[in-house]
């Protein structure tokens, strides 16, 4: 009988305790996006792109780290609490270097946001840039007459 209603005492707290935890006021991060298509880009630009976002919880929001897969993608973001409400930005910076074809990047959002990490997405085909043609008329900028 006390082993039952120690298992029942020990549920109970353990239910109260989490539906307290889920009471609390927490940060709620809401993209406008999680994913972009640069489409046709060209070698030697950079491709940027910013992702939108607001914090729709109650608490200010903290953006801890924000991690690209790789080092051709740079990203930019803030580093001060976005408060409840407010929109805020990542700068997502792809520099193709010599890769031609098309790719998929991915980025991770750390933050305190009760959703935890967030993935967002670039894409596109990178092609070469075109070359400028050559004239084969010659100009006589001389101004002799």
């Amino acid at each position: 009988m006390k082993k039952i209603v120690f298992l029942s005492l020990f549920l109970s707290s353990f239910f109260l305790g989490s539906a307290q935890n889920n009471n609390e006021p927490k940060a709620v991060i809401e993209f406008e996006v999680t994913e972009h298509d640069f489409g046709k880009i060209y070698d030697g630009k950079p491709a940027t792109h910013e992702f939108v976002f607001t914090n729709k919880g109650k608490i200010p929001l903290v953006l801890s780290n924000v991690q690209p897969a790789c080092g051709c993608t740079t990203p930019e973001w803030p580093r001060e609490p976005i408060m409840p409400g407010q929109k805020a930005k990542i700068k997502a910076i792809y520099n193709a270097g010599s890769y031609r074809g098309v790719f998929a990047k991915g980025i991770t959002v750390q933050s305190n946001s009760a959703s935890g990490n967030v993935q967002l997405t670039i894409k596109g085909n990178v092609l070469d840039t075109p070359k400028e043609p050559k004239s084969p008329v010659k100009l006589d900028v001389g101004g002799g007459f």
